[in-house]
């Protein structure tokens, strides 16, 4: 499923707004362990850039590839004040919530999944400052939430990447042995995932909840978590996280969807 654009664009901000938050008064120099080449300065710079990219892209109707360095101030703010910063990351979100806002869902435009319309970068973007929230609030021992409906598109929108990505890199590690299965369920939320390995790729459905699809390995647990599991932002030993038969196979999907 996917949400509607409208709240995409909100989203963008809210998610902007809510990291930003999180980076109020923090040692901007402090490492990130989620990404680990990275301080919370190096981070906030990376979604302040990536929204200014798909700002562009959508604004010129790019149907090219377009570098991000290509973007003139998407490398952060001239100034190490954390004031410019949190301006300059405020001003990156407003200006592609507004663009987005302002094309509307059905403008094509390049992307790096394939063809595609602004609609995949409003998506994109919402997910992409989301996770990126969660890395910052770990690193600060900050507590995570996110809205259901959003934190369940962004495992919806993984697996779309990777169902796109996979068809077309038939050289990628094995994401496990055919036949073997995953399912997600974040309880919280009312929202499962059954995801079914092939040779070398795979496909993926929503599960309702009175199915009970069986799988080679479950995953329970609230859905911030869950999601965090999933995108590798937590380790598969988190105690609100409950693992149900063979954690093996979960470790293999992992290791080889490492974006």
């Amino acid at each position: 499923m996917t949400l509607e654009h409208a709240t995409y664009c909100d989203q963008i901000l809210r998610q902007s707004a809510e990291l930003r938050s999180h980076l109020a008064g923090a040692d901007l120099t402090a490492a990130v362990p989620t990404c680990p080449e990275w301080t919370l300065r190096d981070l906030a710079v990376h979604v302040g850039g990536a929204h200014r990219w798909s700002t562009e892209i959508v604004r010129t109707q790019a149907t090219e590839p377009f570098r991000p360095d290509a973007v003139p101030g998407a490398g952060g703010p001239d100034s190490d004040d954390p004031a410019a910063l949190d301006a300059w990351m405020a001003e990156g979100a407003e200006n592609c919530a507004a663009v987005l806002r302002d094309a509307g869902p059905d403008v094509p435009v390049w992307s790096w999944t394939g063809p595609a319309t602004s609609a995949f970068w409003a998506r994109r973007m919402t997910h992409e400052t989301l996770v990126h929230r969660a890395d910052a609030a770990t690193a600060l021992g900050t507590a995570f939430t996110v809205p259901a409906e959003v934190g369940a598109d962004a495992i919806d929108e993984w697996l779309d990447v990777l169902t796109f990505t996979r068809a077309f890199r038939t050289n990628d590690a094995k994401l496990g042995e055919p036949g073997h299965s995953l399912h997600l369920h974040a309880k919280d939320a009312g929202a499962q995932w059954f995801i079914e390995l092939g040779d070398q790729a795979f496909t993926w459905h929503r599960a309702e909840a009175k199915t009970h699809d069986k799988a080679t390995v479950a995953v329970h647990g609230p859905l911030a978590d869950v999601l965090r599991v999933f995108y590798r932002r937590l380790p598969t030993d988190t105690p609100a996280v409950e693992i149900l038969g063979d954690a093996g196979v979960l470790d293999t999907w992992l290791t080889a969807t490492s974006f």
